[in-house]
């Protein structure tokens, strides 16, 4: 298995970087769009690796974040779907719009990566979403997103329960995954007194 190659990016291709490794070793891996852009040439990289074997050959799969390379990972236990299908579906999402967009059953907005239609969508939502937190999903996006909006940090457990829950409230309510966890997000802290309060100033924002 190899678990992340080092080296320097000495050619590329339209989806594929070539990584040129400390011991002369020219190794193709193949990338997502949006990580490839950030590639130039004599650039040194290190990416998490996916190896990936079939009948007629072997293949890499590279990701700049372990994060990427888990939700690939699960992406390819979807029956049907293969190494590129996932590769599609991360370059159109990142791994926590995907995680969250699977826990609300957004299918319109995993319909929106490449290669992937309705009923594709509903297959990796039926499959991937007892394997995911709701929880840790929204943790994860104010993480990502603190000092960028008028939201704030949860500061403890039982604020990061109540946004989870009252974006559950939303999506029961019939607003998508997305607009449900952004509508949220903007939540200021002084207004999380419940559950209740939550979901009434994310309404606002709706």
């Amino acid at each position: 298995m190899i678990r992340f190659v080092k080296g320097t990016a000495v050619d590329m291709t339209e989806g594929t970087v070539v990584i040129e490794t400390a011991s002369g070793l020219g190794l193709e891996v193949f990338m997502t769009g949006n990580a490839l852009a950030q590639i130039h040439m004599g650039q040194e990289l290190k990416v998490h690796t996916y190896f990936h074997v079939k009948e007629d050959g072997m293949q890499l799969y590279g990701f700049f974040a372990k994060d990427d390379l888990y939700m690939f990972r699960l992406l390819l236990g979807v029956s049907g779907v293969g190494p590129k299908g996932a590769l599609g579906v991360l370059s159109g999402l990142s791994a926590d719009e995907l995680r969250f967009a699977v826990l609300s059953d957004d299918v319109k907005t995993i319909s929106k990566a490449p290669g992937i239609g309705k009923k594709t969508a509903q297959k990796l939502i039926l499959e991937l979403k007892d394997k995911l937190d709701l929880q840790e999903v929204i943790e994860n996006r104010m993480a990502g997103d603190a000092g960028s909006t008028s939201a704030q940090m949860p500061s403890d457990t039982g604020e990061q329960k109540d946004r989870a829950e009252a974006v559950e409230a939303l999506v029961a309510l019939g607003y998508s995954g997305t607009d449900a966890m952004k509508a949220v997000k903007k939540v200021p802290a002084e207004e999380t007194v419940d559950v209740e309060s939550i979901l009434k100033a994310a309404l606002k924002n709706l």
